[in-house]
């Protein structure tokens, strides 16, 4: 059995019944494309192809499972194993393009990879379901006046929704993880272009980047904040406030 990384911050889950939860939950059919990031030795993998799922990406960085995963291609042509980095692989290259992402992912690139996998959503790739660290699942999901919010959360709000749907056992996985685990969902249904624009991107950082100071004063170099919310911080707006400051930085000149 090939050993799991500290590196690579691999966890590798055992538990069948969370894969059939995942496979369930998630509603995978004949028309759905799979993007799967990091399969190690390709339990999920194997939950996916088990099911009528049209087609499966994998994308693993550690080339300890090249055999495993090699083997598994061979044996069922539904299966395309890509090698690189998940944060900088280039998804732009699959064909048939993706609809969902279902991974265990590694905690340790989860607001990268969700950041970069969301801008996919014009691509058709609306779909996310991820094994997260639950305080990272407690991030995405914070409403708004809450110590938890935080960029990338604000973003999903704003062009869809995130939900925790299942608590994961520790015993779960091997080897067992010192943090809590849970399975969660995002669905990407509008303005799917926010999430590749830069400006929000920037906006967003600016705000949340001094914590205890206002948005006038986190955002005094980039846009004029409306007095309404000079005084508060970047925690307390909602996403269609956020939307607001960003519809005002857009706007031409007068």
């Amino acid at each position: 059995m090939i050993r799991a990384l500290k590196r690579y911050g691999q966890n590798f889950l055992q538990d069948r019944n969370i894969l059939a939860f995942m496979i369930e939950r998630s509603g995978v059919c004949e028309n759905d494309c799979v993007l799967e990031i990091g399969p190690g030795h390709g339990i999920l993998t194997r939950a996916l192809l088990d099911s009528n799922v049209k087609c499966v990406h994998s994308v693993e960085l550690d080339e300890r499972f090249h055999d495993e995963l090699d083997e598994l291609s061979l044996r069922d042509t539904r299966l395309q194993v890509h090698w690189g980095d998940a944060v900088t692989f280039d998804y732009d290259s699959l064909v048939p393009f993706p609809n969902k992402v279902i991974a265990n992912i590694p905690y340790n690139i989860t607001t990268p990879l969700i950041w970069k996998l969301i801008q996919y959503a014009e691509h058709g790739l609306t779909y996310h379901m991820y094994m997260l660290q639950k305080e990272a699942a407690i991030r995405l999901t914070a409403p708004p006046d809450t110590k938890a919010r935080y960029p990338l959360g604000v973003t999903i709000e704003a062009t869809g929704h995130a939900s925790i749907v299942k608590n994961v056992s520790r015993e779960c996985f091997r080897p067992i993880p010192n943090v809590d685990s849970v399975i969660a969902e995002i669905v990407i249904e509008r303005n799917f272009e926010i999430a590749c624009d830069s400006l929000w991107s920037e906006m967003l950082h600016r705000g949340f980047a001094h914590r205890r100071k206002t948005l006038q004063n986190n955002l005094k170099d980039f846009v004029s904040v409306p007095d309404e919310y000079a005084k508060m911080r970047a925690e307390d707006l909602t996403c269609n406030e956020w939307i607001e400051i960003y519809n005002m930085k857009k706007a031409p000149a007068v």
